[in-house]
């Protein structure tokens, strides 16, 4: 559910908060006051395209800030497992910059996040219908996945989903090793040299052989130049070392303590010097009265380095890349051993496919069984929704068996006809924009009705084009209902759609030294004047508000009456 929206230089939008409620939120606005806005920044925080023309002019860039509550929302949170990303609790904050050289930065609960991941989540936080971008029911998958939600067949898509993956997985395998086979023994004879090639260089960490080696061929240097080092740190001659000076400077400031506090600091940090470099002489000390390298151990490790030269010569790849290339070696030589023959495999591919099979089935059939009823319902909800003549039948086409799926062996279109005397056909060929809103809308309705309604937002943009009067009554009717299922946001142009609203946005324009959009919750009187003026025009009467009144006063009724008959 969307808790809020908070916007900074969007468009004419300079700077905004504002708060959605959890069921019907209705937006209007005259023509060009920045409705569009509200969804432009929502898609934004969902992972729609950004760019630079959305920034406030003479701003260097522009943000929205989205807070969603995901309380008992199962996708969610295993898309946050899925993902390695923390949730700490049920409120989720998505965050979406863009400059005005149009880049775009990202951040998921405070964590950067890229443009894919926010539009996996927002899939399951938004779900836009908009005459501009394109409607979900025209994808065949919506098409399938509705009749599956609404038939409640969700063990049945479930289990042959896992069939399919089952037997998709073994019949990769079972071509795998028949295309192998001839040349399988040829290629774990060539890993099994390899491997053998590079075992020693295996059991040995690499990098400190490099560095104990070079350390042992130089030590009758370094061992003289500890003893330098330490001889210049403190000494028995003459001549000053480090420890005799700072000798005297630790006499000198605690000769002094007392007179300053700075002289008393400074000489517990000088005594503090004076013990590190006691240690320090100490080690260099030891190292340089070390005994000389072991031959030996020499002559080992040179046989290493000699071998990794070798073998980096040999298979021209560095040999730190050999090292890490041992590793899908062993990997892929255990897999070639383990591969059972192909009779074993193919007898296991067709248990797995007849199983798919049996799963697919029970699938597609129950769908064919249930289809003509949920038409029937459907067209029953589209005639008060001006579209008396409607007509849908679902289509089962069987696909070629190399290309069933994992939702089954047939592809499903929803046919459609609006008209009387045409014929049925694919619903994105002939339904106009005004119809697919109507009927996005009317299908959402019966999925909730079904008590399986979807968990994302529901956002319709425009859903009462084409439509008036009593026609848009009933629409607001029914995004009331839906509203009372799940949260929803509606642009509209209607009066009678937006008085239908559990909470009614209003988007303005400010003309001041610069035009600005504004965005405000409007209740009582001031609903009444919007209300009137969509309904009246210009010229607002007292008839008009007696009219909104009226309106608002039989949705008040009627959920009145809803609430009865629920104690009832």
């Amino acid at each position: 559910m969307l808790i809020s929206l908070t916007f900074e230089n969007l468009a004419l939008i300079e700077q905004k908060h504002i708060d959605f409620d959890d069921r019907f939120n209705v937006i209007t606005g005259e023509t060009g006051a920045g409705k569009s806005l509200i969804l432009d920044a929502l898609s934004l925080c969902v992972g729609e395209r950004a760019d630079s023309s959305m920034v406030r002019h003479g701003c260097d860039e522009a943000s929205v800030f989205g807070e969603f509550d995901i309380s008992g929302n199962a996708q969610v949170i295993a898309w946050f497992e899925q993902h390695d990303r923390k949730l700490e609790d049920e409120t989720l904050l998505i965050r979406r910059k863009i400059s005005n050289q149009g880049r775009s930065k990202s951040w998921i609960n405070g964590v950067p996040a890229s443009i894919s991941e926010l539009k996996s989540l927002g899939s399951m936080l938004v779900n836009i219908h908009s005459q501009h971008a394109g409607l979900e029911l025209l994808k065949p998958q919506f098409i399938v996945d509705w009749l599956d939600r609404i038939g409640g067949f969700g063990d049945l898509k479930a289990a042959a989903k896992t069939a399919f993956h089952h037997y998709q997985t073994l019949k990769r395998q079972a071509d795998d090793a028949r295309s192998q086979s001839a040349q399988r023994a040829d290629r774990m004879a060539l890993l099994s040299a390899k491997l053998t090639d590079i075992e020693p260089l295996l059991l040995v960490d690499f990098q400190e052989i490099e560095a104990e080696y070079d350390e042992l061929s130089n030590l009758e240097s370094l061992m003289r130049e500890a003893l330098e080092a330490a001889v210049q740190l403190d000494n028995d001659d003459d001549a000053p070392s480090v420890l005799s000076l700072l000798g005297r400077a630790v006499r000198i400031c605690d000769n002094n303590a007392q007179s300053s506090k700075t002289f008393g600091e400074c000489s517990q940090l000088l005594v503090l010097a004076q013990e590190q470099i006691i240690d320090a002489v100490a080690k260099l000390t030891d190292y340089a009265e070390r005994e000389l390298p072991d031959a030996a151990r020499l002559d080992e490790l040179n046989g290493l380095l000699s071998l990794a030269h070798r073998l980096s010569s040999k298979y021209h790849t560095p040999i730190t890349e050999l090292i890490a290339d041992a590793v899908y070696w062993q990997d892929e030589l255990d897999m070639l051993s383990s591969l059972p023959d192909n009779d074993t495999m193919d007898a296991k591919v067709l248990e797995a496919y007849q199983a798919y099979l049996v799963a697919a089935d029970a699938l597609d059939q129950a769908r064919i069984q249930i289809a003509p009823d949920v038409c029937e319902r459907l067209e029953a909800r589209l005639v008060p929704l001006a579209l008396p003549n409607a007509r849908c039948q679902f289509s089962f086409n069987e696909k070629p068996v190399e290309h069933y799926t994992a939702q089954g062996k047939y592809d499903i279109a929803l046919l459609f006809s609006a008209n009387v005397g045409m014929p049925l056909q694919p619903l994105h060929k002939v339904a106009s924009g005004g119809e697919l809103s109507r009927m996005a809308l009317t299908m959402q309705v019966m999925a909730a009705d079904d008590g399986i309604g979807a968990h994302p937002t529901l956002v319709f943009d425009e859903v009462d084009v084409g439509i008036s009067g009593g026609t848009a009554q009933v629409v607001g009717e029914l995004l009331r209902t839906l509203g009372k299922q799940q949260q929803l946001l509606a642009i509209t142009h209607q009066a009678q759609v937006a008085a239908a609203a559990h909470h009614h946005i209003l988007v303005y324009k400010e003309h001041g030294e610069h035009t600005k959009s504004q965005i405000q919750v409007i209740t009582d009187e001031a609903q009444i004047d919007e209300l009137a003026r969509m309904s009246g025009g210009v010229n607002i009467t007292e008839a008009t508000r007696a009219h909104v009144k009226s309106l608002l006063a039989d949705i008040r009724h009627a959920d009145k009456m809803a609430q009865r008959g629920m104690a009832t």
